[in-house]
C-alpha cells in the first residue's frame, strides 16, 4: 500500500508569493475514492486574476529578454525537482484525481518529460532570410513571444497538461497565468511550488485556483491576456473563444473526442484486445481520447465483443493506493452523469454485454463498472457524445469504406486507432480520416517525442506540446532593410 501524501490548505501564487485568496474564501476538494474532503484550496476570483495577470506582465519584459539558455537551463531545474519527489507528486495525482498509483508515476514521467522537451525549445526560436528582387534590399524574420499567456487545464491528467502548457510558453520567452481545475487542483499547485525551488522569477509563473465560472472567466476574458489556451469540453470552448475575441487574442482549445479503435479482420487480436480495453478504462475512461467507441469489422465482431468483455470482467477496481486497474469518476457529477448515459443507452435499445452500473462493491466512492455495448445505432448518444467513463459503444463495418464513414460520423476528431496487418489499407485509413491524430496498431503513443497533440472538427485545434509548438506561441515578425547603394 502507498503512503497518503501530506496536504495541508493550499494557497495562490503570484508574483512569486505564495498567499491566501484576497477574499478569504476556499473551496473543499473532495477525494473521489471516498468521497471524504481532502484539501482546502484558495477560491481565486477576479481580484486575484487581476494581481497575476498585472505580475506576469511586469515579469514578462526581463524574461522575454532574458538568455534563451538560462531560460531552458531553468526549466531543466525545475525539471529535476520533479524527479526528486515524483514519488511523492504521483501519490498527489493519484489521491485527487482517483488514479491508481501506477498511473499516477507514468503521468508523471510524461509531465516530466514534456517539460524537458520544452526546456530544449527555448534556443530553437527561428525566423526566415528571405529573397529580395533588388540587391539594396534584405528582409527576414524574427519570432517573438506573445507577452501574457492564460492556461486554463482540465482535472484529468493535471501534471501533464501543466508542464506541457507551461514548458514551451515559458521556453520562447512568455509569462504565464494558470488556472488549475478546481476538482483536482493539487499536484498543480506542489509542481508550482517547486519552480519557485528553482529559482523562477517573480511573475514568471503564476498561478490562481478556483471556480471556473469566478477565476476562469475572468482569466480567459482578461484584457490584459494576451494568448490563451484552454483544455476541457466543447461548450466551455466556445464560451473560451468568445471571451477570447472580445480582446482580439488567439487561442488554443483541446477539447473533447470519440476516439475509435478500428479492428479489421487481419488485427492480431491477442495484442490488440487489452490495448483497446486499456483505452477506454484507463483512468476510468475520463480522457478526452478515451477509445470509447469500437468498430469492427464484421467476420471478427462476435469474436472481439466476447474477448473485450472477457477482459472487462478481469479489472479490479478500487482507491489510488490499493494500485489497482482501475479508479473511480472524479465526482458526483461525472458519476451521475455516465450512470445516465448507461440507462440512456438501454432505453434507445442498446444491449449491455457487461454488468453495467454502479460498482459499489469497490468502496464508497465514485466507482462505475467497465461497460461494453452492443446493438449500437449510429444515432444513438453514446455512438455520438463524449460521455468521459468507462462506457464502450461496439459497432460493426464492412470493407475500408464502410469504416472510414463510421469514423468520420461524429464531430470530434482528436484520435483514430487502426487494427490491421494490411499497411495500405492502415495508411489510407491514416489519409482519409478527419483527425488530428492516427496510431497504427496501438493507442496514444507517449513515445514519440516532439509528436503534436493534434486535433481537428471539434475537438478544437492547437499542437499541444509537439515540436510545432513554438509557432503557437510566438508570433512573426517582418523586417526589411534598404541598404546605401554603393
Amino acid at each position: 500500500m502507498a503512503v497518503a501524501p501530506e496536504i495541508t490548505t493550499e494557497g495562490i501564487y503570484v508574483g512569486g508569493t505564495w498567499r491566501p485568496a484576497r477574499s478569504g474564501e476556499t473551496f473543499t476538494d473532495f477525494d473521489p475514492a471516498t468521497r471524504q474532503p481532502l484539501a482546502e484550496v484558495a477560491r481565486g476570483t477576479a481580484e486575484d486574476v487581476d494581481e497575476a495577470v498585472a505580475a506576469a506582465r511586469a515579469a514578462f519584459g526581463p524574461w522575454s529578454r532574458r538568455s534563451p539558455s538560462e531560460r531552458g537551463d531553468l526549466l531543466r531545474r525545475w525539471a529535476a525537482l520533479i524527479r526528486e519527489h515524483a514519488e511523492e507528486l504521483a501519490a498527489l495525482e493519484s489521491q485527487d484525481v482517483g488514479k491508481p498509483l501506477s498511473a499516477g508515476r507514468l503521468n508523471l514521467m510524461i509531465a516530466t518529460g514534456n517539460l524537458e522537451y520544452g526546456a530544449g525549445l527555448a534556443d530553437k526560436v527561428m525566423g526566415a532570410t528571405l529573397p529580395s528582387r533588388s540587391p539594396e534590399h534584405t528582409g527576414f524574420t524574427w519570432r517573438e513571444p506573445w507577452g501574457v499567456c492564460a492556461a486554463v487545464l482540465a482535472w484529468n491528467v493535471p501534471a501533464i497538461m501543466f508542464c506541457s502548457g507551461v514548458a514551451p510558453a515559458l521556453a520562447v520567452g512568455n509569462t504565464i497565468v494558470v488556472k488549475p481545475s478546481e476538482m483536482a487542483p493539487l499536484v498543480t499547485l506542489a509542481i508550482a511550488r517547486l519552480a519557485d525551488e528553482a529559482g523562477m522569477p517573480p511573475g514568471v509563473l503564476n498561478v490562481v485556483p478556483g471556480l471556473g465560472p469566478e477565476a476562469g472567466t475572468a482569466l480567459t476574458g482578461h484584457p490584459g491576456v494576451d494568448h490563451v489556451s484552454f483544455v476541457g469540453s466543447a461548450a466551455t470552448g466556445r464560451a473560451v473563444m468568445k471571451a477570447a475575441a472580445e480582446n482580439l487574442v488567439p487561442v488554443r482549445l483541446e477539447l473533447g473526442g470519440k476516439s475509435p479503435n478500428v479492428v479489421f479482420a487481419d488485427a492480431d487480436l491477442d495484442r490488440a484486445i487489452p490495448i483497446i480495453v486499456d483505452s477506454i478504462c484507463e483512468n476510468a475512461g475520463q480522457n478526452c481520447y478515451a477509445g470509447s467507441r469500437l468498430l469492427v469489422e464484421a467476420p471478427i465482431y462476435d469474436e472481439v465483443l466476447q474477448r473485450v468483455a472477457e477482459h472487462m470482467a478481469t479489472l479490479r477496481l478500487g482507491p489510488w493506493d490499493a494500485d489497482l486497474d482501475m479508479g473511480p469518476l472524479i465526482n458526483q457529477a461525472q458519476y451521475d452523469r455516465v450512470l445516465g448515459y448507461v440507462e440512456g443507452a438501454k432505453s434507445e435499445g442498446a444491449r449491455p454485454v457487461t454488468d453495467a452500473g454502479a460498482a459499489e462493491e469497490a468502496g464508497p466512492g465514485w466507482f462505475v463498472k467497465p461497460t461494453l455495448f452492443d446493438d449500437v445505432d449510429a444515432s444513438m448518444r453514446i455512438a455520438r457524445e463524449e460521455v468521459f467513463g468507462p462506457v464502450l459503444a461496439a459497432q460493426r463495418f464492412s470493407g475500408l469504406r464502410e469504416a472510414l464513414d463510421l469514423v468520420d460520423a461524429v464531430d470530434y476528431g482528436l484520435l483514430v486507432s487502426v487494427w490491421t496487418n494490411d499497411l495500405s489499407r492502415a495508411l489510407q485509413m491514416a489519409r482519409d480520416v478527419r483527425s488530428g491524430q492516427v496510431s497504427i496498431n496501438e493507442f496514444a503513443n507517449s513515445a514519440i517525442l516532439g509528436l503534436p497533440f493534434n486535433v481537428a472538427k471539434r475537438s478544437g485545434f492547437q499542437h499541444g506540446g509537439g515540436y510545432s509548438v513554438i509557432n503557437e506561441l510566438t508570433h512573426e515578425k517582418a523586417v526589411t532593410i534598404q541598404l546605401d547603394p554603393r
